[in-house]
């Protein structure tokens, strides 16, 4: 893959910690406005924040207007947008025909359509708008894309938040990530032939596995067969991290840590309001709880596994993408 040479040089900036997204402009509102009724997350943080009876910790913010649009040609999320649609104006949300339209009536943003093709255009609407976005996975079908969502951040002076909630899975909160040694995790990997293998499931899993061990993976191995892929990481200290995604069997998610003194099973899955509570903290605040840096590595992991599978199984270095 060959990137401009102002892509490469943003990634290399973020890939060395450099990108601080401190500058954060004045914020007040509390209206939610949300892009993108075609995946169960929108309804899901519609109904914790529109509750009569929110907890505290959502700090009053409402989703308030959506734009349902989402992706038009991938079946299995085309088809959710009528019925998504009806259950969230039961909730007092407003339907809107457009993103600017929605940018009006709107002072945060959740884009949450499952089409990370749609992700880069999209947030640059919200970027210039001027306006704090989280971008639910995959943050882009691309790491082109991804790294032109984070250069736009950049130039627009707004961090962005991206995350899945596996991030948050049950166990994590036990983990010294400074005593990691190593881990294992494992998500389904059911493929959508619009995106990258791994970007639109797989993710969940290998973004729980960085959640564990941290940024500096060196290069990548992917076995794969019809039924399962295996990706193994090699660290820059030579830690070595396994994300194990499957097609068949148990949809579930979970994985093992190896740490110093002990080692920490990974899961059940938490559900969605662990992630929920950081974003409004992220809206809050304007401090991302992800950095650029981990997520585009994520992102660069998972295309450098694409990588290994074209070349039959062969170690892949992140910074060769």
């Amino acid at each position: 893959m060959n990137l401009s040479s102002d892509r490469r040089s943003f990634l290399k900036k973020a890939t060395m910690g450099g990108l601080a997204l401190t500058f954060f402009p004045a914020f007040e509102g509390k209206r939610v406005g949300i892009i993108g009724l075609d995946t169960s997350h929108s309804l899901a943080f519609t109904k914790v924040l529109n509750a009569p009876d929110a907890p505290a910790v959502y700090a009053g913010y409402k989703v308030t207007a959506a734009y349902p649009y989402g992706s038009r040609d991938i079946e299995s999320s085309a088809k959710r947008i009528p019925g998504y649609t009806e259950d969230v104006k039961k909730l007092g949300v407003e339907i809107v025909d457009s993103i600017a339209d929605l940018l009006r009536k709107v002072d945060v943003v959740l884009l949450e359509t499952n089409d990370g093709r749609l992700h880069l255009e999209q947030a640059l609407q919200v970027l210039k708008a001027g306006k704090r976005v989280f971008i639910d996975k995959p943050v882009a079908a691309s790491l082109k894309d991804a790294i032109a969502i984070y250069q736009a951040s950049e130039k627009y002076r707004i961090p962005v938040f991206s995350a899945s909630s596996l991030r948050y899975i049950k166990g994590i909160e036990n983990i010294d990530k400074a005593s990691v040694t190593g881990a294992d995790t494992f998500s389904p990997a059911v493929y959508e032939k619009t995106h990258p293998d791994l970007f639109w499931y797989g993710v969940h899993g290998v973004e729980t596995l960085f959640a564990v061990m941290g940024t500096g993976c060196r290069e990548v191995v992917r076995v794969h067969t019809e039924t399962t892929d295996i990706v193994i990481g090699t660290w820059e200290d030579g830690r070595i991290g396994t994300f194990r995604g499957t097609r068949t069997g148990l949809h579930d998610y979970g994985g093992t840590v190896y740490m110093k003194q002990k080692n920490q099973v990974l899961g059940p899955y938490a559900g969605y309001e662990p992630l929920l509570k950081d974003i409004i903290r992220y809206f809050e605040t304007g401090e991302v709880p992800v950095t650029p840096k981990e997520t585009l590595e994520i992102f660069a992991f998972m295309e450098a596994a694409d990588e290994s599978k074209r070349q039959g199984g062969k170690a892949v270095a992140l910074k060769k993408l």
